[in-house]
């Protein structure tokens, strides 16, 4: 079983990045290389947090054997996780530095090719060199100042180790500050979403800030399309910059495409002097324009549903919580098929229990239990220095388990304590939001740029994440100053001696300021700041706060008054259908049988004489004249449900039903059956 459990654990993470990135990325629109260099940036580092637990419990299991070797009363086992020997390193080498070459050059590079208006694969690369002139020339005066380095001490090992070094301590400063957010936001989210009817008002305060944006976008959508229409118009077929206006209008949305191509109809030749024409440079900024206000308003219409459908959720809900049937009724069931397990497990009954009673319970006692862990957390990170006595819980834990040989409990410690602070860090990653720049939307609603952006953010905050963690069950030799086996991964970090002011003083004391940023969200400093600026957030305690939830209420209403017209439309058209369906099989028969015997009569008017058939003739015509008078009575008559009245049956004064037929004679029967 040698490196089974590390291979598994390679495959497991690959579905598990390639799930997340579904969620967030459009496979079928967005570009191959955005969702390749995405994926692959997810799932390195997941990657490292996953097969750590088992470098450490392989360590675990060397130490050991070393401790019995000296004493040879007692036997030690490699577990079945055990990884031979020279595997290690040589996989840690190959991750982080693929995940370093990622978020320092390569993502960054795709990140503006991605984002570029070009129209060509040439003008892309041309427009992201220049957006990241700046960028790369800062790398290039760092390499020439470490190149001089090298040449007055030439040690590359130490040239290696100041690289990492770096790039590890501006990721410990950005870590710092989101884990203290996590570690008080993600218990406290469990804890309010316990609480009956926060959600309910916190959605109702989304709603109107959702409602904002996406008049916003519309508008912004609408304005972008104008100077496309004007653009478009004043560039002709057979213009050499067609080209690009084709490409440009194959990224508007489809309404607006007809619409346009309807404009362009009345054909006219390209004439040079006629107009002054945009130049190429214009039309690349309108491209990159128009790709950025379609995927906004795509994003914020599929977010007005998905918000609308909880908050009418949440009203079923506290609907729900009175009533003594125990079966959870919903507003407006779903329309979609329900599964098979929803079927015969997750019945009405399961769900009134789970959302009216359950669930609340449940969400306190996660809330209570992550709570505890980030209590430890904050405690461990403030004294993980103390070797003598050692005051980390967590490296309490992991030395408890080392003396009992223990080693699925090592792995199982280092992996859920791993996953908590991974979870703190990196859901605080995908809550963030830089205006509309960078913005992680779930349902496929995510854009290039946000997508590269956290791949970046997260090759950057794992590594010093892991080496944080491994200071905390003083692993780390460099930090807890003991003569213990190192772990590859350490070692592939280097010894952060060589720079010895980082290495006992930033990894040490800096740490320490997770327990201010928790006490600073905790009393919501932050939002009540950004609510001062002009930053509408939600603060209980606030005017605007109360007048957005109020607002937001009414749109809900609204649209629900919407949705429940249309249930209204639907319903009378099902029962119009099954009213008069059985009428109209019968007339369809009855026009059947009416068109062979005029067929029977057709064959014997051949044989009558002349003035007989012009008399038939003459009936004939007058019989059409009716049958046209008919079509014109009955060509009012609708199904849609916005012209329908409450009642089809009382609308008679004003529209013919098909009742009022069924005593006319059978030729007008099939006449009206026609309509």
């Amino acid at each position: 079983m040698s490196g089974a459990a590390l291979g598994i654990e390679i495959v497991v993470v690959f579905f598990l990045a390639l799930f997340l990135l579904h969620r967030y990325a459009d496979f079928r629109k967005q570009q191959r290389m955005v969702l390749f260099g995405t994926l692959l940036a997810w799932y390195l580092c997941f990657l490292i947090v996953f097969i750590l637990p088992l470098d450490i419990s392989t360590v675990s299991t060397i130490t050991e054997h070393i401790h019995h070797t000296l004493n040879v009363l007692k036997v030690c086992y490699k577990p079945w996780s055990y990884i031979p020997d020279g595997i290690m390193p040589v996989f840690w080498r190959v991750v982080y530095w693929t995940s370093q070459c990622l978020t320092w050059l390569l993502l960054p590079f795709m990140q503006s090719y991605a984002r570029s208006g070009g129209f060509s694969i040439t003008g892309k690369i041309k427009t992201a060199l220049i957006e990241n002139a700046i960028y790369y020339g800062t790398y290039l005066l760092i390499f020439g100042s470490l190149l001089i380095y090298v040449a007055v001490h030439p040690q590359w090992y130490e040239l290696q180790t100041i690289g990492i070094t770096a790039a590890n301590t501006w990721g410990l400063f950005l870590l710092v500050l989101l884990l203290g957010y996590g570690l008080v936001e993600i218990p406290r989210s469990y804890w309010n979403a316990s609480r009956r009817g926060h959600l309910l008002i916190k959605t109702y305060f989304k709603a109107a800030k959702l409602m904002t944006e996406k008049a916003d976008a519309q508008e912004n959508l609408e304005d972008v399309m104008e100077e496309v229409r004007k653009v478009q118009e004043s560039i002709k077929y057979n213009h050499p910059l067609r080209k690009y206006i084709d490409t440009i209008l194959r990224k508007c949305p489809v309404d607006y495409q007809e619409k346009m191509g309807r404009n362009m109809d009345d054909y006219e030749d390209f004439d040079d002097k006629q107009n002054t024409y945009p130049r190429e440079k214009s039309l690349v900024k309108l491209h990159k324009q128009v790709i950025y206000a379609v995927q906004r308003h795509n994003r914020t219409r599929v977010q007005w549903l998905i918000l609308l459908q909880q908050a009418m959720h949440l009203e079923d809900v506290a609907k729900n919580e009175t009533s003594s049937a125990h079966q959870f009724v919903r507003s407006f069931p779903s329309t979609e098929p329900t599964s098979w397990l929803s079927r015969y497990f997750y019945t009405p009954t399961v769900e009134w229990y789970w959302e009216c009673l359950l669930r609340h319970w449940f969400y306190r006692l996660l809330a209570v239990v992550l709570s505890l862990f980030s209590v430890a957390v904050v405690w461990s990170e403030c004294t993980f220095f103390s070797t003598r006595p050692v005051l980390s819980l967590f490296a309490v834990f992991i030395q408890l388990a080392e003396r009992d040989y223990n080693y699925l409990y090592i792995e199982m410690a280092c992996f859920i304590t791993i996953f908590f602070l991974c979870t703190c860090v990196y859901s605080t990653v995908f809550r963030i939001r830089v205006f509309n720049y960078y913005y992680l939307a779930s349902h496929h609603q995510t854009d290039a740029y946000s997508l590269q952006f956290s791949g970046m953010l997260f090759c950057r905050l794992t590594p010093p994440l892991c080496l944080n963690f491994l200071g905390l069950i003083h692993m780390d030799s460099a930090i807890s100053h003991q003569q213990k086996e190192q772990t590859a991964y350490t070692s592939i970090m280097g010894s952060m001696r060589v720079l010895s002011f980082i290495a006992n003083g930033f990894y040490i004391y800096y740490p320490m300021l997770i327990l201010l940023l928790c006490i600073a969200t905790y009393f919501s400093l932050g939002t009540r700041c950004l609510n001062l600026l002009g930053f509408q957030q939600f603060v209980g305690d606030n005017e605007m706060t109360s007048d957005l939830i109020d607002e937001g209420k009414e749109l809900i209403r609204r649209e629900k008054r919407k949705l429940q017209r249309i249930e209204d439309g639907e319903n009378r058209r099902r029962e119009w259908k099954e009213r008069y369906g059985n009428t109209r099989e019968d007339t369809a028969r009855n026009r059947i049988r009416n068109e062979a015997a005029e067929m029977t009569e057709t064959n014997y008017s051949d044989t009558v004489p002349n003035t007989r058939q012009a008399k038939y003739s003459r009936t004939g015509r007058g019989t059409e004249r009716d049958s046209i008078e008919l079509l014109q009575d009955a060509e009012p008559l609708d199904f849609n449900a916005e012209t329908l009245s409450d009642d089809p049956l009382e609308a008679g004064s004003t529209r013919h039903v098909p009742g009022r037929y069924l005593s006319m004679s059978s030729s007008r029967s099939r006449i009206f059956d026609d309509v």
